[in-house]
């Protein structure tokens, strides 16, 4: 019973696994769309405050400098998340990659994280709306009866009915359909880009008014030091997360395989742009010792003769504060709908809406929730608990990457190439064997291949198998003609007749192939040390997080957690970069996806690091 229950937490499902009667999401989502998503879900109201709080206390003028090792840091981040949802395109996000390459265990405490995450956090967002509507009539005291925040009598409890009526509108937006809560996603995020491109624009003309008095100070660039500036980009880090939420509408997306990496690529883009834009003007118009904390931008702009400027800033935010929140709503269901589909929570939370394509139930009650929450609790001591559940669903994701890379299940090793399409023409081959963008540099390979796979799939007339893929149009591909002669040139894979069209469309099923003893006796002594060199780096990242983080341990035993650590992980990740990724060929993913063709792991373990 014990060994059953064990080897149950392990246990790993296929890619794109449902159950038999499951309704699948919907496909409305483009490029665009998930731009809009990720840009909405990424600069929130935190941007409006951070930039005033890190630059007083952590990196002064150097703040632009932070942002940008922080969405370096980013950028590594979402590399594992774009590779990931482009192979395995399902809702779920970080919990349906810990349940295909970890285990249903992992894959169970992942899922509950996230759910904790993003309600805790759409709750913290909610209740900051009310002293951003309060700047436009005069303070929060003169907003409408109903919206005033108030306590409860012999309590401590702060009523905030302004915060639970805007969880219930986004709500009852997000069940309308996902195709009409992006397009008002997409209005919400121009009117914060807007409004953050006239605070570089004015600030520009103010700072060159009064000669950027922020960066002639007397104690330098960099106040606090290198250590300042590293402080600041660790606390700047989490204004860049927002790119999991395009990953969990992947199932939702047309073309997943090209459109999730550009999107989620365009999207942290834009925002790393947009930050250090402002950021490098915010910091020149007033001394960074003087900076509000609270209002940076608006009591900048006031200095400097603008206070009308006050009122756009507000509505930045405002816009800012909705569209986090409605980044913060759109995974729970989804995660809620994919743990329905694996058996882990009632079928009462998988149910569709025929109509909108929803799932209705979970969005429904992750909204209940989340509002109560917003009403009447005071979630600032729950908040750091979503930095936890942050960070644990990063590295989490960033190992599932290494295991599908390394020692993918039995099931996940090789794409099924069918002879033909559902149309009867001959499978055109997806790409060739090598990116058409490279590098000689192995560590900016991922980025570049993302590019070039995405182009070689935009090409008119390319014709796919699979669910997730659009096939080629019978009438007017400027490849039809020539498909007789690419079938004869192009390896094509028999289809045995034990295999159906439903096991065909798994994206990552490997058909049998005959091997010999010693062939399986090398692969799985591959398998094995790729698995003991992954726990390596897990493990010395876990030292040597403990060793720089957990500052009450005595300075001897950090020291020693240091000494162990450092060693293990760099021998672990030398041994990962000598070990073959699966035979070293693109012998997993589904075809047509964004495939690396560098055998270094380095962007994915220095993000470990982090």
């Amino acid at each position: 019973m014990g060994t059953k229950g064990s080897s149950s937490l392990w246990r790993r499902k296929q890619v794109h696994h449902t159950r038999h009667g499951d309704i699948e999401l919907a496909k409305h989502l483009r490029i665009a769309d998930l731009v809009s998503i990720g840009i909405g879900s990424t600069v929130g109201a935190g941007v409006y405050v951070l930039v005033g709080t890190v630059a007083r206390e952590r990196a002064g003028p150097a703040l632009t400098i932070s942002f940008l090792i922080a969405g370096i840091a980013a950028a590594l981040a979402a590399l594992c998340y774009a590779e990931l949802s482009s192979r395995c395109p399902s809702a779920g996000s970080a919990y349906h990659y810990a349940y295909t390459c970890v285990g249903e265990g992992v894959a169970w405490i992942i899922g509950w994280g996230l759910i904790l995450e993003y309600t805790v956090g759409g709750s913290t967002v909610a209740r900051g709306i009310a002293p951003n509507l309060g700047v436009f009539v005069g303070g929060e005291e003169n907003l409408p009866w109903l919206l005033i925040r108030r306590t409860i009598p012999s309590t401590e409890i702060i009523v905030d009915p302004c915060a639970a009526f805007l969880v219930i509108i986004v709500t009852a937006l997000l069940c309308v359909g996902i195709r009409e809560s992006a397009r008002v996603q997409a209005a919400m995020v121009v009117l914060n880009v807007l409004v953050l491109l006239f605070v570089a624009g004015a600030g520009s003309y103010a700072g060159s008014k009064n000669g950027w008095k922020g960066y002639e100070q007397p104690d330098g660039y960099m106040p606090y030091g290198i250590n300042g500036v590293l402080g600041g980009a660790a606390t700047l880090f989490f204004a860049y997360i927002g790119f999991d939420t395009v990953a969990s509408t992947a199932e939702e997306v047309k073309n997943p395989q090209r459109d999730l990496p550009l999107g989620i690529a365009l999207a942290l883009f834009i925002c790393g742009g947009l930050y250090i834009l402002v950021s490098g003007v915010i910091v020149g118009l007033v001394p960074y010792n003087l900076m509000d904390p609270d209002t940076p931008m608006s009591t900048a702009f006031a200095e400097n003769g603008m206070p009308w400027a006050t009122y756009v800033v507000a509505a930045g935010a405002v816009a800012a504060l909705a569209t986090t929140l409605m980044g913060s709503l759109l995974p729970q269901p989804r995660i809620l709908m994919a743990m329905a589909r694996d058996g882990l929570l009632p079928p009462f939370f998988s149910t569709v809406h025929p109509k909108t394509s929803v799932p209705v139930n979970g969005t429904i009650l992750a909204g209940a929730v989340a509002a109560i929450m917003a009403f009447m609790m005071n979630v600032d001591e729950l908040s750091g608990m979503v930095s936890v559940g942050t960070l644990l669903a990063f590295t989490i994701v960033s190992v599932c990457l290494l295991v599908l890379r390394y020692i993918p299940p039995p099931d996940t090793s090789k794409p099924v190439f069918p002879s033909r399409t559902s149309e009867g023409l001959p499978v055109v081959p997806k790409s060739p064997s090598r990116p058409i963008f490279t590098s000689q540099y192995p560590i900016f390979s991922p980025v570049l291949t993302i590019l070039s796979e995405a182009s070689l799939h935009s090409l008119p007339g390319r014709s796919t198998y699979g669910d997730y893929a659009s096939s080629a149009s019978s009438i007017g591909s400027p490849l039809q003609d020539e498909t007789e002669e690419l079938e004869e040139e192009t390896r094509v894979f028999e289809i045995p007749p034990s295999y159906s069209r439903e096991d065909l469309q798994n994206p990552l099923l490997m058909l049998e192939q005959p091997t010999n003893l010693s062939e399986a006796s090398r692969e799985e002594g591959r398998r094995h040390a790729a698995g003991l060199a992954i726990l390596g780096v897990l493990i010395g990242v876990i030292l040597i997080s403990l060793a720089t983080a957990a500052t009450a341990l005595p300075a001897l035993l950090r020291w020693g957690l240091g000494s162990l650590g450092i060693p293990l992980f760099i021998a672990a990740s030398t041994i990962l970069c000598l070990i073959e990724q699966d035979d070293g060929q693109h012998k997993f993913g589904q075809p047509g996806g964004a495939y690396f063709t560098t055998k270094t792991n380095l962007p994915f373990i220095s993000y470990l690091m982090l």
